[in-house]
């Protein structure tokens, strides 16, 4: 059997993953399911030969997931899994041999794994073509349709949110909410990762790991604790909006584009 390692940080993702691999991993062993940098550098210090593919998020509860292979050799294959396309290159760098964007499809985690059996088998590493080809692809969807409008259960109510009314979307303890420009606060039956996914990336960006904001929500940007930035949305937030720190850069470019 072949060990396999889960490196993410998001239970409802945690979840998915495990099914989609029962499914089309029947050859797999998932040795254990971790949710930081800090553990995984851990584990491995302890289990140098513990998994054979590492299924790996890339923005995890403490830190970036490259931050592990800057501290530890891994000889394991790595599939990363992630909400962001932005993060192809890295994966680059570290050799992974496939780049999964979430929602992750069944057939692509297929594919992946089946190329990923070859590698344990040969032992060869990838060709530079193999390697291209996954920067390539992470992001390359011109003909995506986003969504137009959420169906959610508000008491014996069902009400119709169109996504052009949506300030901001965020998680908390475990559960997504959209907050429209009247204020409303609209449970979702989604991940933060999934409703990414389904907004248009010229009209809404997700600033951290909690909070996705529409551009036409943002009234004012000012500096906060160094590089980073606070934002003051309409309608206002609860807390404070921040930018993350890896994210600022990005996120001045998709300013200065749309």
């Amino acid at each position: 059997m072949i060990k396999v390692l889960i490196v993410e940080d998001e239970i409802p993702a945690q979840i998915t993953l495990k099914k989609l691999i029962d499914k089309c991993c029947p050859d797999s062993r998932i040795v254990m399911t971790l949710t930081s940098v800090h553990s995984t550098i851990k584990w491995f210090e302890e289990n140098p030969d513990g998994a054979d593919v590492i299924f790996m998020d890339v923005e995890l509860s403490d830190g970036i997931c490259f931050e592990i292979f800057e501290r530890l050799k891994i000889s394991a294959q790595v599939i990363i899994t992630t909400a962001y396309d932005n993060y192809a290159i890295n994966a680059f760098k570290i050799n992974s041999l496939d780049y999964l964007l979430k929602p992750i499809m069944e057939d692509d985690l297929c594919h992946a794994w089946e190329r990923c059996k070859e590698r344990i088998e040969s032992r060869h590493e990838p060709n530079i073509e193999a390697l291209l080809d996954i920067v390539s692809r992470a992001g390359n969807n011109p003909d995506k349709e986003y969504k137009k409008r959420f169906i959610v259960k508000a008491g014996e109510k069902i009400v119709i949110i169109p996504v052009d009314d949506i300030a901001y979307c965020f998680s908390e303890d475990k559960s997504t909410y959209a907050v429209c420009r009247n204020g409303a606060r609209r449970l979702l039956d989604y991940s933060l990762d999934t409703v990414q996914e389904m907004l248009d990336p010229k009209l809404f960006f997700r600033i951290s790991r909690s909070c996705i904001v529409s551009i036409n929500s943002i009234e004012n940007i000012s500096k906060h604790l160094g590089t980073r930035l606070k934002l003051q949305l309409n309608p206002k937030a609860e807390d404070d909006v921040v930018v993350s720190r890896s994210r600022t850069s990005d996120f001045l470019e998709w300013l200065d584009n749309n």
